[in-house]
């Protein structure tokens, strides 16, 4: 930790003139352009909503739903309610806005609660990977080992890694001078913009936060990944083809959701970003943020009997009976 101090001491933002505002230049195009792209992102911020919080209430109310899988998935479609509603609510303001406008604080509580919520998404990724395996490789012991103190325990920690995770490293991102320009080419706070921006280098800073960010990927990423090549085995092993199929068509969303959301995030925070355009990771910056949260109630739903059934209910108020 004492890196950070011989890092950010010579960096007294009080010694320097203060960047008390930023701007968000959001997506370039005229005012009708400008007016689609708030009609769209305002329709898919809103269809959101009403997805994954119709998955919440299906999971709360139908009683086929009470199990490990449905009782991470419904705390899975709160945490993407969260994380889409960090960006797209700013973002359909600045659209509208003239100055495009964002406070200094404004835009580090963005950027901490971007990559809190993000960094608890990857958390549930794993999770789930895990309950996954146990209910398909160890079918008899699965009501044992995934008990509901066990599912709330493995929801919290993933809450609180999350959140506890970047307060340090973004505080102290958040202290080095910013004497100007303000301008971010981004619809949102993120750290290669704002490091660009920063008037003093600050290589030791820059490397804790992509070493934290990439050690998080990387671990949870590879525990997936060994998760399903086991589940994978044992699918093989099923003597029964609807059982085979049963397996996948429970596994491939999780798998199509997980493949979407850190195909996106890896070639952002990973691979080296230089040669991108700042277009092409706005767009790749939409997809894990915004089109992965609108996509999940979808992807869960599409090949899933029960889910169906019981979004049904909730979506056309139908009566819910355990027997329907």
């Amino acid at each position: 930790m004492s890196f950070f101090f011989v890092d950010l001491r010579p960096m007294n933002r009080s010694e320097t003139h203060m960047v008390t505002e930023f701007v968000l230049l959001g997506f370039p195009g005229c005012w009708e352009i400008q007016i689609f792209l708030f009609s769209l992102f305002l329709v898919v911020y809103a269809l959101t909503l009403v997805g994954n919080g119709a998955i919440i209430c299906a999971v709360k109310w139908d009683p086929r739903l009470y199990t490990p899988m449905y009782f991470l998935l419904g705390n899975f479609a709160f945490l993407e309610i969260w994380y889409v509603s960090s960006t797209v609510p700013n973002m359909l303001v600045n659209i509208l806005s003239e100055t495009k406008v964002i406070s200094f604080s404004g835009c580090f509580l963005q950027f901490y609660f971007f990559f809190s919520l993000g960094t608890a998404e990857c958390l549930f990724l794993a999770v789930m990977a895990y309950d996954r395996y146990q209910a398909i490789c160890h079918p008899l012991h699965y009501p044992i080992i995934m008990t509901r103190r066990l599912c709330g325990t493995l929801v919290s920690l993933c809450w609180l890694i999350g959140f506890l995770g970047y307060p340090i490293p973004i505080f102290f991102i958040s202290q080095l001078p910013f004497c100007g320009p303000n301008i971010i080419d981004h619809f949102l706070c993120d750290m290669d913009p704002l490091m660009a921006l920063s008037c003093a280098p600050a290589p030791i800073t820059e490397f804790i936060f992509y070493t934290q960010s990439s050690l998080v990927l990387f671990f949870t990423l590879m525990y997936i990944l060994r998760s399903y090549t086991l589940l994978l085995r044992a699918v093989f092993q099923i003597p029964s083809t609807a059982g085979q199929r049963k397996a996948f068509s429970t596994c491939g969303s999780h798998l199509t959701v997980v493949s979407l959301f850190y195909g996106t995030v890896m070639v952002m925070y990973v691979s080296p970003t230089y040669g991108i355009s700042s277009l092409m990771q706005k767009i790749l910056t939409l997809v894990y943020s915004i089109m992965t949260p609108f996509l999940n109630p979808l992807i869960y739903s599409l090949r899933n009997k029960d889910m169906k059934i019981a979004l049904r209910n909730v979506l056309f108020g139908r009566r819910i009976s355990q027997n329907s």
